[in-house]
């Protein structure tokens, strides 16, 4: 028998793991990547007895996967918040699965544990641009505003790390971030504790720097288009980019375009947070394009779709009439 952990590279990916282990520790094959690398099942030869837990990534995207698994004589514990489809019910699939827009992976895992872990849940909620959704769940907490802060940049880092046409890209591969912060129940101590926070942070820095110069492709009264050149910061900074647009202007929807080496585009679109949906519906329009209400892209935009993709990003926000 074996385990496996499969889950998204990104701060929600990482941290709703890490509240389920540190609740039932155990010795597991790591199976994640980059933002975008979601097609994880597709990795896991899974047999009779073994036991998935699959955190973060589409279900609908992953279906056949699971289908695969669970003929195999597997069993299969999934928490997510992007669009599912349709989910068939099976004896050994145990579904958790909420797409409510104000809603990420974590904060379902924090559900689950009835908040015995919940600062990471909060961690996770504003790495995942959900600055209402944190703060509503750190209430009970007590903190103190520099505390929420604190949280509020670490899950910014964590998020910011998992952007990347590859985990080359990144500071860091998620697996062995996750291995990094996987002795801390404490996010503060692991702040004061481990370098590779600094490193995030000073990166993160750097590469927004070099994107306060973006060129705006197109806007509207509801949205704005930002296109980035084909570099390897553009690629890691284009998540964190989009929210901090969301929450400098909280009634436009955001595109950030990063221009891919041989060509076309990878989209990360973030739906107004005064208005948070839509953005999986716009993506899904597009071949590669998924998420969920509040965030979404798509992997690969040919040049030739750029002029359909902004008219259809536009007509899905097109701001307040007056």
């Amino acid at each position: 028998m074996a385990f496996y952990d499969i889950f998204n590279g990104d701060a929600d990916g990482i941290c709703a793991l890490h509240q389920l282990r540190l609740e039932t520790p155990r010795a597991a094959q790591l199976v994640t990547g980059a933002k975008r690398d979601i097609r994880l099942l597709d990795r896991v030869e899974a047999a009779a007895g073994d036991e998935l837990t699959v955190l973060d990534v589409s279900f609908d995207v992953n279906r056949q996967g699971v289908l695969r698994a669970l003929q195999a004589g597997a069993s299969v514990r999934y928490f997510d918040h992007h669009f599912a489809g349709e989910v068939p019910r099976h004896e050994a699939l145990e579904a958790n699965i909420d797409t409510t827009p104000d809603v990420c992976t974590s904060l379902i895992v924090d559900r689950t544990l009835n908040g015995r872990y919940r600062a990471w849940a909060v961690v996770a909620a504003f790495g995942d641009n959900l600055g209402a959704s944190a703060l509503r769940a750190a209430a009970p907490l007590g903190l103190a505003p520099h505390a929420a802060a604190q949280l509020r940049e670490l899950g910014e880092c964590i998020n910011y790390n998992a952007y990347g046409d590859s985990v080359n890209d990144l500071h860091y591969h998620p697996g062995d971030l996750y291995r990094a912060l996987a002795p801390y129940s404490d996010p503060f101590r692991f702040m004061s504790g481990e370098p590779v926070f600094d490193v995030l942070k000073q990166g993160m820095a750097d590469d927004l720097y070099r994107a306060s110069e973006a060129r705006t492709f197109a806007q509207g009264a509801g949205h704005a288009l930002i296109v980035l050149p084909a570099e390897a910061w553009s690629r890691r900074v284009s998540g964190i980019l989009g929210n901090r647009l969301a929450q400098q202007h909280p009634e436009r929807a955001h595109a950030v375009l990063t221009t891919r080496p041989h060509g076309g585009f990878v989209v990360s679109v973030r739906a107004p947070v005064a208005n948070p949906g839509g953005a999986d519906v716009l993506c899904r329009q597009f071949e590669s394009g998924g998420g969920r209400a509040g965030a979404a892209g798509i992997d690969r935009l040919p040049a030739s779709e750029l002029d359909r993709f902004t008219r259809a990003f536009a007509a899905a926000y097109p701001g307040r009439a007056g």
